[in-house]
């Protein structure tokens, strides 16, 4: 029995985003294997492994991204900061696709995306033998000509500079998608902790609307059904319904409210 060569590309996901696919998915903040394998059993499109706001480093991200080698599910990490040195060992370690957090112009934008391409369309440094190229097992197979286009980059807008920037960010060459990060936005327009504002709403729908006249991809995080469904019918088109984080905390307090009601 003969196994299939891995290849890094195409990268299907890219493909999907950059079609406006509808792609749901969800979030992974408990930096564990365990969970994160189960969230990658449950057929999400996509799991973003979160290394801005959860205890991951690239340590933690490795045994992840080997627990969801045998899922349908993409891997999605976000940065914990949009940075060459940061950017370069995740793509080292075998991401291919990048959620960006707290781009607010067109020059953090085109950082972004020079972060994850080699010379000289980028600045990536070049490793010879890593994981993402099966520690030099591909280079003959083509991994340094074809992974620049494989790489997804997809831009958090979580500021008012952001927003009044959106039209040149989402112009920007090599530039997927834009996010939104609600809770962010929501404390930049003056509503601290609540996301669900009507000021935040309409900010949160003219991204979407600005995002998709660009002819780019726009997705979003909630955990409020509701919401997602909103969402989805203003024209994200990534979405991510939920947490591991919130549906274990949800899941152990009914639990326990079952037993200690009253």
């Amino acid at each position: 029995m003969t196994t299939a060569p891995y290849r890094p590309f195409p990268n299907q996901f890219r493909a999907d985003v950059r079609a406006e696919k509808r792609l749901i998915g969800c979030w992974a903040s408990l930096a564990s294997p365990i969970t994160t394998e189960i969230l990658g059993l449950a057929g999400f499109d996509w799991i973003l492994l979160d290394a801005e706001h959860s205890p991951n480093d690239v340590l933690s991200l490795v045994p992840q991204l080997m627990a969801l080698k045998d899922s349908a599910s993409a891997p999605v990490v976000r940065p914990p900061w949009n940075e060459p040195v940061i950017i370069k060992r995740l793509l080292d370690i075998g991401f291919h696709n990048f959620l960006v957090p707290y781009v607010e112009s067109v020059e953090e934008a085109e950082r972004a995306v020079a972060s994850t391409r080699y010379p000289p369309r980028g600045v990536r440094g070049v490793s010879i033998a890593q994981r993402s190229n099966r520690y030099g097992t591909l280079n003959a197979e083509g991994y340094f000509p074809g992974i620049d286009d494989n790489i997804t980059v997809l831009l958090q807008i979580e500021t008012r500079k952001a927003v009044e920037a959106v039209d040149a960010i989402a112009a920007v060459d090599g530039v997927d998608g834009l996010f939104v990060g609600p809770n962010d936005l929501a404390a930049a327009y003056g509503h601290l902790a609540n996301p669900a504002h009507p000021e935040v709403q309409e900010v949160i729908r003219y991204i979407f609307d600005r995002t998709r006249a660009a002819g780019k991809a726009a997705g979003i995080l909630t955990g409020v059904e509701a919401e997602a469904r909103r969402y989805l019918d203003w024209g994200a088109s990534f979405v991510a319904v939920g947490s591991d984080l919130g549906l274990f905390r949800g899941a152990t307090q009914a639990l326990r409210d079952k037993f200690k009601a009253g």
